[in-house]
């Protein structure tokens, strides 16, 4: 029993003919008659009789086309609740960022989006978590913040959006008293042989050392694996080590006295786009905060 069926049988009763059913719902009248036998094969009640050459509602029939009508009000009052949910501006809307967009981006958001009635109320959570596992957040956050390597394999397709919002470099992090800080620019060859303060296997920085690796053919020390930019610009700033910073949104590197140096000769550059489910972007809450979130990665990357 399909909502439709029950829209017909509402509308033959309403009608009194296949054909008046028909041109009301813009079908041909075999599709009409098509939709009340699979109706009838439902029931042990016949729902309609013949009355001379026209097909008119029997008792139980009247009664389910009231029914149906009743479920079509309901249907139509659940479309205009999601319409409106959907068109509302100031929905909750949650977001989920990885440490160093979180950082940079959470609190320029909030003042970009403003305070008051008519805009999104959003709710923020820190996902740190390795590049595979970022579309799964998707199924608990309406907006995902996500980085990946630009040679990666690209975000799934299959029920996932991608909204792209920066290319960032990684750039080499250097204490202000390093020698190769008075370079403009190094290449792995320069870099190979240092000590390094890296992430985690399965993130950014770490895919830059093996690439290092890879090109020079020599192995690359790791000393310290560390995922927050934060703490690893702090024991880069205190010696002994280097690293691999991002350039917009690493912004704990500069007060902690690290100098960052462009890398030539192996790809460096990781893309920060915002993950979502389709049905998501649907509402307009959603949009306006990954619009805002859009403007702000553009002034950051711009400063």
């Amino acid at each position: 029993m399909h909502l439709q069926q029950l829209q017909i049988l509402r509308e033959l009763g309403a009608l009194g003919s296949v054909t008046a059913v028909a041109e009301a719902l813009h079908v041909t009248p075999s599709a009409v008659s098509q939709q009340l036998a699979s109706l009838q094969r439902g029931v042990r009640t016949p729902l309609t009789r013949k009355q001379g050459r026209t097909l008119v509602l029997t008792a139980a029939g009247e009664v389910l086309a009231a029914a149906g009508a009743t479920a079509l009000d309901a249907m139509a009052a659940a479309r205009t609740a999601v319409d409106e949910f959907e068109g509302t501006a100031s929905g909750i809307v949650t977001v989920s960022g990885f440490h160093s967009a979180a950082q940079a981006l959470f609190g320029p958001l909030v003042r970009e989006l403003g305070h008051g009635t008519d805009v999104p109320v959003v709710r923020f959570t820190d996902e740190d978590v390795a590049q595979s596992e970022f579309p799964a957040l998707t199924a608990r956050y309406d907006l995902v913040l996500a980085h990946r390597m630009e040679h990666s394999a690209p975000w799934p397709r299959n029920g996932v959006r991608t909204v792209p919002l920066a290319t960032e470099p990684l750039d080499v992090a250097l204490p202000a008293s390093h020698p190769l800080a008075a370079e403009a620019t190094l290449d792995p060859e320069q870099v190979v042989g240092e000590r390094w303060v890296a992430s985690r296997i399965g993130y950014s920085p770490d895919d830059v050392l093996r690439a290092i690796s890879a090109v020079t053919n020599r192995p690359v020390e790791v000393v310290h694996r560390i995922n927050d930019y934060g703490v690893a610009a702090a024991v880069i700033a205190a010696g002994g080590v280097v690293g691999m910073l991002p350039r917009y949104t690493s912004v704990a590197a500069d007060a902690a006295g690290v100098v960052r140096r462009p890398l030539r000769g192996v790809g460096t550059n990781r893309l920060i786009d915002v993950l979502a489910r389709p049905e998501n972007l649907r509402r307009r809450s959603v949009r306006l905060v990954a619009e805002a979130l859009d403007r702000v990665m553009a002034e950051l990357a711009r400063a």
